[in-house]
C-alpha cells in the first residue's frame, strides 16, 4: 500500500488542481458523463482558472503526495458552499475533493477524506458534509456512502443536479 502524505497547498499549487481538474474532465467525457463538469479542460476557460486559483489559495487546501507527486487535493471549511442550505450546528465542510487519475485504486479519495474526519475530530465538530454531483449512474453518490456519507437532500444549480452527505464523527 502507498504512503500517502498530506501537506498544506498554497497558490503555488494552482497549476496541479488544473491539472487534476483536466484530467477528470477528460475522464468524465470519456464515460459519458460531460454533464458534470462540460467537455472543455478547465485550464482553456479564463472563469474557471481564476476559481481555481481562489481554490489554491484557500487556506483549507491540503494536497496528498504519492512518492512525491500531488495524487490529490482537499479542501475543508467550516463555511458550507453557497448553494446548500446551511445546518444548526458547527460542521466540517468538504468544499472539494479531486484525486488524479493517475493514482486511481490508491486510496488517495479514501485518505483526503479521513484527514477531513481526523480534522474534524480536532476542532471538535461532529458532523462532516460534502456534496458531489447526483447526475450519470450515481458512481459519485456511491462513492461517498462507500466512505462512511449519508445523503441528505439534493439541490439544483441551473442544470446541475447536487446531493448533499454527511457523516457524523463524534
Amino acid at each position: 500500500m502507498d504512503t500517502i502524505v498530506i501537506r498544506s497547498g498554497d497558490s503555488g499549487d494552482a497549476d496541479t488542481l488544473l491539472r487534476f481538474f483536466d484530467e477528470a474532465v477528460e475522464w468524465l467525457v470519456a464515460r459519458g458523463s460531460s454533464k458534470q463538469w462540460g467537455t472543455e479542460p478547465w485550464s482553456g476557460v479564463p472563469k474557471r482558472v481564476e476559481r481555481v486559483k481562489g481554490m489554491a489559495a484557500d487556506p483549507g487546501l491540503r494536497i496528498a503526495m504519492v512518492d512525491g507527486e500531488p495524487a490529490g487535493a482537499l479542501i475543508v471549511s467550516e463555511e458550507h458552499d453557497p448553494h446548500v442550505p446551511a445546518v444548526d450546528e458547527r460542521e466540517l465542510y468538504i468544499r472539494l475533493l479531486i484525486t488524479s487519475r493517475r493514482f486511481t485504486g490508491r486510496r488517495v479519495g479514501g485518505r483526503l477524506i479521513e484527514y477531513a474526519l481526523d480534522e474534524a475530530r480536532r476542532r471538535g465538530i461532529d458532523l462532516v458534509r460534502v456534496d458531489c454531483w447526483a447526475g450519470g449512474d450515481g458512481d459519485l453518490q456511491r462513492y461517498y456512502e462507500s466512505q462512511g456519507f449519508k445523503p441528505t437532500m439534493r439541490f439544483n444549480v441551473d442544470e446541475w443536479v447536487g446531493q448533499v452527505l454527511e457523516q457524523r464523527v463524534g
